[in-house]
């Protein structure tokens, strides 16, 4: 692993995960659920949100076994008891679509920032390339959590959206839903890079 995928990691991917975080957590208290806030979870000090296999171990692992072409973090997860929330059905699909919607966020707002940088003095402009990262990080975090695989964010929008006769499939997903995330990574990664690098160049 280089030094500046070491950098890229470190100053880009961890932050940007803890932000994530912290949005399901201001998401759920917002809804009605203090969990998160009783916790201690609704701050931005990285000692609240570091995890070791999330934010330490599995990027590592990624990036071996996708040869540097993947890497993905994610901070310990934001608690949160869905049956304090306003609402039982699309509670818990809101408090999940507010960590990769803070990532969109992110991603849209350097983006705006990079569109001012040819008008800096030329001694800045070495910053688009740091900013283009951090765009392109951040939209990596947000589609990676669509995918509709437990404990991703995207299997909860997709279980509010089943109907309730559909309970035994949401059982079964959450059942091997670590088996079916990892065989995700190992195999099906490349079908989402296309849209990782469309919307990344739809930004910038």
């Amino acid at each position: 692993m280089s030094i500046s995928t070491l950098l890229f990691y470190f100053i880009v991917i961890v932050p940007s995960a803890i932000i994530h975080e912290y949005a399901h957590g201001w998401m759920a208290n917002r809804l009605g659920d203090p969990t998160a806030k009783y916790a201690g979870r609704l701050t931005l000090d990285p000692r609240s949100h570091i995890d070791i296999w999330g934010t330490v171990l599995m990027p590592i692992f990624l990036f071996v076994v996708s040869g540097g072409s993947f890497l993905f973090a994610y901070a310990k997860p934001v608690p949160f008891n869905p049956y304090n929330l306003k609402s039982h059905k699309w509670g818990p699909a809101m408090v999940a679509l507010a960590g990769p919607m803070s990532n969109l966020l992110l991603a849209l707002t350097f983006s705006i920032a990079l569109r001012f940088v040819p008008f800096l003095p030329p001694v800045f402009w070495g910053i688009a390339e740091f900013i283009s990262i951090i765009i392109f990080a951040n939209i990596m975090l947000m589609v990676f959590n669509l995918v509709p695989i437990p404990p991703l964010d995207g299997s909860k929008i997709l279980f509010a959206v089943l109907p309730d006769s559909a309970y035994k499939v949401r059982a079964f997903l959450e059942q091997y839903g670590m088996m079916f995330l990892l065989v995700f990574i190992l195999f099906f990664i490349p079908y989402i890079t296309p849209i990782i690098s469309f919307l990344y160049y739809l930004l910038v």
